[in-house]
């Protein structure tokens, strides 16, 4: 077992602080990750308002992926630019490579939400 789940006591509260703190920092700095969540979450409530919940873990499941893709390409941006300040075409990759995971995840995300906003509001 590792050293640090022993001597210094591990903490769930204090991890899920740090996620939340991670989360918050998140959408209060970029703003495609704050439009996301902001289009998302009505979804999400008027899926949970008519109990469907197949169309609610969906919403969430491509919800929670496409953050997660959107948080690692800002992750990874912030930390190529602090590693190289100047352009580098082997930076430049590696961001568009970031950049497309988070596309694919945006484009499934998106057609989702279309596809079950229209569903949702037929009811």
């Amino acid at each position: 077992m590792s050293k640090r789940f022993r001597s210094s006591g591990y903490h769930p509260i204090r991890k899920f602080k740090v996620i939340l703190s991670g989360l918050q920092v998140a959408i209060a700095t970029d703003f495609s990750v704050a439009y996301k969540v902001i289009l998302s979450i009505p979804v999400l409530g008027l899926a949970f308002y008519f109990r469907q919940w197949i169309d609610f873990s969906l919403l969430l499941l491509a919800m929670g992926l496409m953050l997660i893709a959107e948080l690692y390409n800002s992750a990874i941006e912030v930390l190529c630019d602090f590693v190289e300040p100047n352009y580098n075409d082997r930076i430049r990759v590696i961001k568009d490579i970031a950049a497309a995971a988070a596309g694919l995840s945006i484009i499934v995300w998106a057609t989702l939400l279309i596809i079950e906003s229209i569903r949702l509001l037929q009811i």
